[in-house]
């Protein structure tokens, strides 16, 4: 609901209130962000207005008739330069007479019911009327510029979006320097700015930062959204844990290079903007034209992080994921790439689909390899037509062998680059980004196509249609494995390469949507090296996103943990792979791999062609686990445990919509000597039901316990002999069994303490034996 009381605006969710207010000079100040509060009328709004009589020393007044403040110690809802406010700006322009002074004052407002798509930048929709809008038009004084700021209200998520329009009503170009997307200043200084950093196979590490004086950024530039920098962050109170506190969480509708900047100002006010980043940016608007800012999103919670979280994945599942794959339960899946990489025919891709039917896999994806003369990463990007040596049948002849077997097809595509060695490059050498006539930078063995070149986005449309059409395609891996360098657009004028990064975002959008729009049916992933490019704007296409390159099962606690703060877990590819780890070259058990992919989009990366029939029918036993508690998995309602942050542990858990089942994963990377305790909790279950708590039955192998074997042995084993082998195979010991009836709050409030680790001092079927990088998983049911 938005409604407004004399020059104030009061946007109101179920539980949240976003007010601000038209001040005399006719700048918008910010008042309050958080939770809801009454507001009745003009007095009660007085009371959050802040109060000037004298500017203090060594700073600036707007003009001679308003001398008794500074725009320096206001909360603005949009910023500029010129006029006293010293700050980090929401906007910097450069006139034609080359002034960059701005002047934005209030013109007009309106409240419309629905939502308006960006015309250039997706973003997010309305289902039947459920969000309303304020749009507030601010006009430069003194220059014919005009500045549209949306406000977009979605009440049950408990979550408010904001974009910006830059207009141009005058007959001089202007150049547009930075141009954010959201803004808010607020006098809270004393809160904790947390960032998600990281690198290749090292994405989404918490960071938090203690703001005091001063500006802490978190960016790209590098024309993804990047795993360095993921445009979701948080801020939160120093007391503010997983499930009590104030926590605020903003992102962005971007792929590209964006900033998030908090800065705490000489009179302790906090400011917060986001945007595109304006490093290495520029845009020209000429006369009568627009530009566009990305769509940003945001949300409050006092109900911790978990809170916060919750409204986040609620606002991505209805009103940025869309199409037939939104919230329709993924397939289990086994990729190539692990298994095989480059060295792919047919014969190998049917050996390894027979075998995923066989242990229930629903699809097949046949990864990098497969077109071109692809048998490494230095050639062939581009010619996206099948290697006849390796796919005798081509894509389509494989894609119905692997159909007639009863599962799915997918394949793997990397279509925005370009090889040196391919015939693409050869036919069309000007299509790659580089600069002319100058050495280039390349970034493994390849070149960025030039997406602001309408001609190529007309011939990536055209030739990718006819591969998924005649290929029959049910699943796509869209990856995109190099940032850029050397920025420039071969298809743009010298005086417009400030513009490349962003237009190449608008190209790729552009062929984003008719791909997707045209391909319903089919379920398409993102990748850019994992998770250099995991956001709300390619989200907006593809109903998933490949969150890393690393399958390495502890790795990935830390990893999807970071992304569940502001995403779905269903929305991140979580594999199962072979040991050892092939990025970290450490060994896990199975078990473990599977419950940490168990929360994701669950797929296989091994080869189940190498795999013993033990190791077989232990994976046929995950997958149809996983499909009886998939809904649960990638539906409920997730949440973090308080113990995520002490380094070893980790507990996170999800619950059905009816609250009747729920799913727990407890997890520990190191064995404790002597520490015989756990505690495992369950939150989000009804408190006054009854539920039975439960792990699965399980056998352990009796070679996890080395040459311990030979307490109970009645003869010597040699450790790791094939004696020892041979006795594995027949001698199975009874894992732990929790087994309870308890209600709802006592799983939320007090947890269950588990059965005793092994400590060395005695084991029997009434012993956790959780030796390193271990994990369980446990379940609820509504009685």
């Amino acid at each position: 609901m938005i409604r407004q009381i004399d020059n104030a605006f009061i946007l109101e969710t179920d539980n949240t209130a976003y007010v601000f207010t038209v001040i005399d000079i006719g700048y918008l100040e910010h008042l309050y962000y958080g939770r809801r509060i009454r507001l009745e009328d003009s007095k009660t709004i007085e009371a959050l207005i802040e109060k000037h009589e004298f500017v203090p020393g060594n700073n600036n007044v707007y003009n001679e008739e308003n001398s008794s403040f500074t725009l320096n110690d206001i909360r603005l809802e949009f910023s500029a330069n010129g006029k006293s406010d010293n700050r980090e700006p929401f906007i910097e322009v450069v006139h034609a007479d080359g002034s960059r002074t701005s002047d934005f004052v209030f013109e007009s407002a309106k409240i419309i019911n629905g939502k308006i798509p960006l015309s250039t930048l997706p973003s997010s929709y309305d289902k039947g009327g459920e969000c309303s809008a304020l749009i507030i038009t601010l006009a430069d004084r003194q220059y014919d510029l005009a500045v549209e700021l949306s406000y977009y209200v979605f009440e049950k998520c408990d979550v408010i979006t904001r974009s910006a329009k830059l207009i141009n009503r005058g007959k001089d170009s202007a150049r547009i320097l930075r141009f954010m997307s959201m803004q808010i200043d607020t006098d809270r200084k004393d809160m904790i700015f947390t960032t998600f950093n990281g690198a290749w196979i090292r994405e989404m590490g918490r960071v938090d930062h203690e703001l005091k004086r001063g500006r802490i950024v978190n960016d790209s530039c590098v024309g993804a959204s990047s795993s360095t920098a993921n445009p979701f962050v948080m801020f939160s109170e120093k007391s503010t844990s997983e499930n009590s506190g104030r926590a605020y969480g903003f992102n962005l509708i971007y792929s590209g290079n964006h900033t998030e900047i908090a800065e705490v100002s000489e009179f302790g006010k906090l400011r917060f903007l986001s945007g595109i980043n304006p490093k290495g940016f520029e845009f020209c608007l000429e006369p009568g034209s627009e530009f566009e800012a990305p769509e940003a999103v945001f949300t409050f919670s006092d109900e911790g992080f978990n809170g916060m979280s919750y409204n986040m994945h609620r606002f991505v599942s209805d009103h940025i994921l869309r199409g037939e794959w939104a919230n329709m339960e993924r397939p289990v899946l086994l990729n190539s790439w692990e298994a095989a990489y480059f060295d792919i025919t047919e014969f190998k891709l049917l050996r390894m689909a027979r075998k995923a039917k066989s242990v229930g896999i629903e699809l097949l994806v046949m990864d990098d390899g497969w077109f071109g003369k692809r048998n490494d990463d230095r050639s062939s990007l581009g010619d996206w037509y099948p290697n006849k040596r390796k796919l005798p049948g081509g894509v389509k002849g494989l894609s119905k062998k692997i159909h007639d077997l009863g599962i799915g097809f997918g394949i793997w595509v990397e279509p925005e680059m370009i090889s040196e060695d391919s015939d693409l490059y050869r036919a069309h050498p000007d299509w790659a980004m580089k600069v002319p006539e100058k050495p280039h930078s390349p970034g493994r063995n390849q070149m960025i196509l030039d997406l602001a070149n309408p001609e190529v986005c007309t011939y990536l449309e055209n030739t990718l249609t006819d591969l998924f059409e005649t290929g029959n395609i049910d699943y796509v891996k869209w990856d995109m494995n190099r940032t850029m360098s050397d920025v420039y657009a071969p298809s743009l004028a010298p005086s417009q390469q400030g513009e490349t990064a962003h237009r190449y975002i608008m190209g790729l959008y552009g062929i984003l949507d008719k791909l997707t729009k045209r391909f319903p049916d089919i379920l398409f992933e993102g990748c850019a090296s994992g998770g250099n490019r995991s956001d709300l704007g390619m989200l907006c296409y593809f109903s998933q996103m490949w969150g890393s390159d690393d399958t390495d099962a502890s790795e990935r606690v830390a990893i999807q943990t970071g992304y569940s703060y502001g995403y779905p877990l269903r929305t991140v590819g979580a594999h199962v792979s072979s040991v050892p780890n092939h990025q970290t070259l450490r060994v896990t058990p199975l078990e473990t791999r599977f419950d940490v992919a168990a929360f994701g989009a669950l797929g296989y990366e091994c080869n189940l062609c190498d795999l013993d029939t033990g190791t077989l029918e232990a994976i046929r036993e995950q997958i149809s686990l996983y499909k009886k508690w998939r809904s649960v998995f990638q539906m409920g309602r997730f949440y973090r445990g308080e113990n995520i942050y002490d380094g070893n542990t980790a507990s996170f858990n999800a619950v059905s919509a009816d609250r009747s089942r729920g799913v727990a994963l407890y997890y520990r990377k190191l064995s404790v000597p002597n520490d015989q305790s756990g505690t495992i909790k369950m939150h989000g279950l009804e408190k006054d039901a009854l539920y039975r708590f439960y792990n699965r039955p399980f056998k352990l192998d009796v070679r996890m316990f080395g040459d311990l074997i030979n307490m109970i042995a009645p003869v010597h084993v040699k450790n790791g002999s094939a004696v020892h082998d041979l006795v594995s195979k027949f001698v199975k010991l009874d894992g732990e069994q929790e087994d309870y009836t308890v209600y709802g709050d006592v799983l939320s409030e007090a947890g269950v303490h588990l059965l005793p680790a092994f400590s060395s001092t005695g084991f029997n079927s009434r012993t956790r034996v959780f030796p390193d990088f271990s994990s369980r998983l446990y379940f609820a049911e509504k009685k």
